[in-house]
């Protein structure tokens, strides 16, 4: 009897000294976490960084090959009152006599009456609807994108980049990625090659990369 005492005994002690001296699971956020969790978690309106920005866009030319332009001058704004975004309104617009594809008398022709005619629509228009999480840093930014006078509803894939506190300001970024079809805004110039292709693709990639600055 005094053998089985001594044992649980033994055991008991063994098993205080080990708890003792085992660290414990470290579950609470770090400094890193905490500061960009409490610079998200607060009402705020974020405008667009534009010197740190960019709205770009890519077509195929002849079905071979791509052809890259930008637009120079854009402006956008967020505001949002859930650290996850999930209740952010976003508004973004693009002044299309801004278009730049490296080529004077392509750039004419873009903001003439074969595409944009920017004369009467001088400004491209999107406005969020929703913004949803779509698991780790992802999003789905579904709204209204207008061009020319047409408005269809499209939806960027978005990735966030994360917040930081830079050059006295609070900034955060973000990638917005989507294909739309220039048929559907009535940028219907077209004209086919030998082999029966279009010279310039209906398809057109959207690439927004935006830095964001809290106000």
């Amino acid at each position: 009897m005094k053998k089985v005492f001594l044992s649980s005994f033994a055991i008991a002690v063994v098993a205080i000294s080990t708890s003792a001296f085992t660290p414990a699971k470290h579950t609470s956020e770090t400094t890193a976490e905490k500061k960009e969790k409490a610079a998200r978690d607060v009402p705020a309106k974020w405008t667009a960084d534009k010197a740190h920005s960019s709205v770009k866009f890519t077509v195929t030319h002849l079905v071979v090959s791509e052809v890259e332009g930008r637009f120079k001058m854009f402006d956008g704004s967020m505001e949002t009152s859930k650290p996850d975004f999930s209740d952010a309104k976003i508004n973004f617009t693009v002044d299309v006599n801004s278009v730049d594809t490296d080529n004077e008398m392509r750039d004419k022709d873009l903001k003439g009456e074969n595409f944009f005619a920017a004369d009467k629509y001088p400004q491209m228009k999107f406005v969020g609807s929703s913004f949803t999480p779509a698991g780790g840093n992802k999003y789905k930014l579904a709204g209204n994108l207008t061009i020319k006078d047409v408005t269809k509803p499209v939806v960027f894939d978005v990735t966030y980049g994360g917040t930081a506190n830079a050059m006295g300001k609070t900034k955060m970024g973000f990638k917005a990625k989507t294909t739309i079809d220039r048929f559907d805004y009535n940028l219907k110039w077209n004209k086919a090659t030998e082999a029966g292709g279009l010279v310039v693709s209906k398809d057109v990639d959207l690439v927004v990369n935006v830095e964001l600055n809290k106000e």
